[in-house]
């Protein structure tokens, strides 16, 4: 498996941080140090983490790279995700929000970077999201980045039968790297730079989450994805 350096870092000199905050999809620290070395993240940043969850990400981000990072996420207290950042002593640099994806309080061209782990699928996948809202938080020149639950390859006809009784309706927002490409590539807002499987991406979902649905998955049509891009 990768040697996620960074990470064991963190693991290792904020052992209770972590025992305390569990993460429950896929690992979002391995997923932010493998996105982060595909990207030219520098001090002084505005970052925007879509999806930032519990906000170890931004934690991850504020730490590592000196970028003032926007931690937005519908789902978790902004208060509870501040409190965190104040513990791990990035409260002047890591700023929560609770904003639902169609509805971002941020001003246009606003952010130099704006990343997603594990979430961007969950609202990305209407056609329209990408050039009426997302693309336009980002300066011209500006870097976006997402990792996802994703596919090797489309699905031709139906599910196969094998993982049918571990799939949720949610999980059609699974896509192949390629259908990524093509959904932001036709928009002719950014330049596509990486567009691929993320390596022994199944073996690392499945050390942290959705066993039964990756142990289900004979046919190998699971993985996570990554895509990369810079503002036209």
């Amino acid at each position: 498996m990768i040697d996620f350096k960074r990470c064991e870092k963190y693991y290792k000199n904020y052992s209770n941080f972590f025992e305390s905050n569990k993460m429950l999809g896929p690992n979002a620290m391995w997923l932010i140090e493998i996105l982060s070395e595909k990207m030219d993240l520098k001090p002084g940043m505005r970052v925007l983490d879509m999806g930032c969850g519990t906000g170890l990400t931004s934690i991850f981000l504020a730490k590592e790279f000196g970028v003032t990072v926007f931690a937005n996420d519908l789902w978790i207290s902004p208060s509870d995700n501040y409190k965190r950042f104040v513990e791990m002593g990035v409260d002047d640099k890591v700023f929560p929000i609770q904003a639902e994806a169609h509805a971002l309080p941020y001003a246009d061209n606003f952010f130099d970077v704006a990343i997603s782990i594990d979430a961007y699928h969950y609202f990305g996948t209407d056609e329209t999201y990408f050039p009426c809202h997302y693309s336009k938080l980002v300066k011209q020149g500006g870097q976006f980045g997402i990792i996802s639950p994703g596919l090797t390859r489309e699905f031709n006809d139906s599910l196969p039968e094998a993982i049918k009784p571990h799939w949720d309706p949610d999980m059609y927002t699974f896509h192949s790297s390629k259908w990524w490409h093509e959904m932001w590539g036709k928009t002719g807002l950014v330049d596509i730079i990486l567009a691929e499987d993320v390596p022994e991406g199944k073996a690392l979902w499945r050390s942290t989450a959705d066993f039964e649905l990756l142990d289900a998955d004979i046919e190998n049509y699971l993985t996570l994805v990554l895509m990369t891009a810079i503002k036209k």
